[in-house]
């Protein structure tokens, strides 16, 4: 069946200077959730630009330097595993959307978050928007940098760990990936407070 071609909004209100927020890796059982804010000129427009998840690996890293080159301002907030350990997953992806926030170097008027839950950000005025990343240009372009920028950072610690297959799964709850946590313990990436092995029980570590 052919996918019915996804039409982004590129603003909530036009004129008013919009960031779009997204995360990347929350249901994964390791590594850290990364965010990214986005905010686009109001002239912004590319066809392939989509929900990240309906985007191939190749389209998603060919469109990461087309959107920082030509957002007013974009920026990527990192929370580790040990604070998503700590604080919850929620929380920990809303600390990451306000860290990526923070970094922006233009101030938004106000804040499109993809999903149904954020914490006030200041003084500046949010909304959420389930399945955002299909419906805003901002929120779509932020989804992609969360993503490629996560990957590229799960790459990296493959080779630490080859043997969890992070180079395929990037963290997340694959059947190859919680027999490898079976086989080999746990690593310092793994999220402690997850059901890692997918039998209804918190982790523990198994070093």
């Amino acid at each position: 069946m052919q996918r019915k071609v996804n039409r982004l909004l590129p603003f909530m209100a036009d004129g008013r200077v919009e960031a779009g927020c997204d995360e990347a890796g929350r249901g994964c059982l390791a590594g850290p959730v990364f965010a990214a804010a986005v905010i686009l000129p109001s002239d912004f427009g590319n066809p392939l630009l989509n929900d990240s998840k309906q985007l191939t690996e190749k389209q998603r890293y060919a469109l990461r330097p087309v959107i920082e080159e030509q957002a007013l301002a974009w920026a990527v907030g990192i929370v580790d595993n040990e604070e998503i350990d700590r604080i919850n997953i929620l929380k920990a992806s809303i600390l990451a959307m306000h860290k990526a926030l923070d970094d922006l170097k233009i101030r938004p008027e106000h804040i499109l978050v993809d999903g149904n839950r954020f914490y006030p950000y200041h003084d500046i005025p949010h909304t959420t928007v389930v399945k955002g990343d299909a419906t805003y240009m901002s929120i779509a372009a932020a989804s992609v940098l969360a993503k490629t920028y996560r990957d590229d950072f799960m790459n990296r610690i493959a080779l630490e760990y080859p043997q969890y297959g992070w180079l395929e799964n990037k963290g997340y709850p694959t059947a190859a990936h919680r027999d490898a946590i079976r086989m080999y313990g746990t690593t310092p990436y793994h999220r402690m407070s997850f059901n890692l092995l997918g039998d209804g029980q918190l982790a523990l570590d198994f070093k």
